[in-house]
């Protein structure tokens, strides 16, 4: 089983475009695969919808009564970040501006998580040259990573 470890770009789409009631079966798979582990997280990531969005949208309300997916780093989760930050080019995932008003960043949390699980990133961040987004990192660390409909296309989600 493929694991994917969403970040909050491609949850928040999810969340923002897939109206449930006109997606019924897309809902359901992904709570299966909420519910067997396929579809995991990490703590920033519920931080980040917690801190960019309106309390009360859908996204809010379900990221709170679905605290187990958004798992606390690891040992070597923590490892693996600072591994990321050792490329100077990739500090700047960490913007001056969060940094200052100590708003969260998932970005090398999610890659972390990846990595260590041999899992697969979903983002839907674009690659860009000469970048530091996370398919950039991604692929100079050797982690899998897809946007949105490339996993829902991979786990061959119809509608």
């Amino acid at each position: 089983m493929n694991i994917y470890v969403f970040d909050s770009s491609a949850l928040m789409h999810l969340f923002d475009y897939y109206y449930e009631s006109r997606f019924p079966t897309l809902w359901r798979r992904f709570y299966q695969s909420v519910e067997s582990g396929q579809v995991v997280s990490v703590r920033e990531v519920r931080n980040e919808i917690n801190g960019h969005h309106n309390k009360e949208r859908r996204i809010n309300q379900w990221a709170k009564q679905n605290t187990e997916l958004f798992t606390i780093p690891t040992l070597e989760e923590m490892q693996f970040v600072q591994e990321i930050f050792k490329v100077e080019h990739f500090q700047v995932i960490i913007s001056r501006k969060n940094l200052l008003s100590g708003k969260p960043v998932a970005d090398p949390f999610v890659i972390a998580k990846a990595k260590i699980i041999d899992g697969t990133v979903v983002t839907n961040e674009a690659n860009k040259p000469h970048g530091a987004k996370i398919p950039n990192i991604c692929e100079h660390f050797n982690v899998k990573c897809m946007d949105l409909e490339k996993f829902m296309e991979v786990e061959d989600w119809r509608f």
